[in-house]
């Protein structure tokens, strides 16, 4: 499995934990979840802006537009409840698999 689909099967996750940190543009969700990271995860927009799609549709979160401190119009993300208790069950989820997997690699 390579690193895109190990990352595309968490992508949701990660979206909803960075928007615990504060509400945020795509390309802000981006950059720093790169940044926490240590520049591992690199989202593209092609993977990036259908899950912000999706998660709004799913009325985890919701989009507002605004203004970049730039002044560009941008549509600023913030968390909702429901993608608070999606993003807790998720982080649950994560937590059992990621132990599995060490388990699993840890073996001898």
């Amino acid at each position: 499995m390579a690193r895109t689909d190990l990352l595309h099967g968490s992508l949701d996750l990660l979206i909803l934990r960075s928007l615990v940190l504060g509400p945020l543009h795509g390309w802000g969700i981006s950059k720093r979840l790169r940044d926490i990271s240590g520049e591992i995860l690199e989202i593209n927009q092609g993977s990036l802006y259908p899950a912000l799609y999706r998660l709004e549709d799913g009325g985890r979160i919701v989009g507002e537009w605004g203004f970049s401190p730039e002044g560009r119009r941008v549509k600023v993300y913030s968390l909702t409840a429901a993608g608070r208790k999606q993003l807790l069950s998720e982080q649950r989820e994560w937590t059992l698999f990621s132990t599995a997997v060490s388990r699993v690699l840890a073996a001898q």
